[in-house]
Formats: C-alpha cells, sequence, structure tokens
C-alpha cells in the first residue's frame, strides 16, 4: 500500500473504518472485473488504484438508511 495515497485519501474520507471499507470494496470490483480503474496509477496492486480514485475524489459513497426500513410486527 502507497503510503501517500493513504494519507490523501484520509483527507477525503477521515473515518479510518470507512476508508477501509470503501477502498477493500473498490479493489474487490476491480479485482473480479466489474469495474475499470479511473485513474492512471503506476502501481499495480489494485488497493493503490482504489486509494487513488478517493484521493482524486472519484468516489463516495453513502450509508443505507436503516431508520426509514421498520422491522416487521407480529
Amino acid at each position: 500500500m502507497n503510503n501517500e495515497y493513504f494519507a490523501r485519501a484520509k483527507k477525503v474520507i477521515t473515518d479510518p473504518q470507512v476508508l477501509a471499507v470503501v477502498a477493500s470494496k473498490r479493489a474487490r470490483q476491480l479485482a473480479l472485473g466489474n469495474a475499470r480503474p479511473m485513474v492512471k496509477c503506476d502501481s499495480p496492486n489494485l488497493l493503490d488504484i482504489a486509494l487513488l480514485e478517493i484521493a482524486e475524489g472519484l468516489l463516495s459513497y453513502e450509508f443505507a438508511d436503516d431508520a426509514s426500513e421498520e422491522a416487521p410486527t407480529e
């Protein structure tokens, strides 16, 4: 993992847990061939590519609104 890409991505997504989830999900998409890289990166490491995409502001995330889904009542 490239520390420079990590530091830049951390400025965009400040919560380390959210950053880890977003970067790992994006790296998995790239690994499975479900997506193509949106940036040119010298590193073949897919996590580096994901971090650079986050640092460049090309990836975003949103949380599902669990409060709107009510649990079934009996």
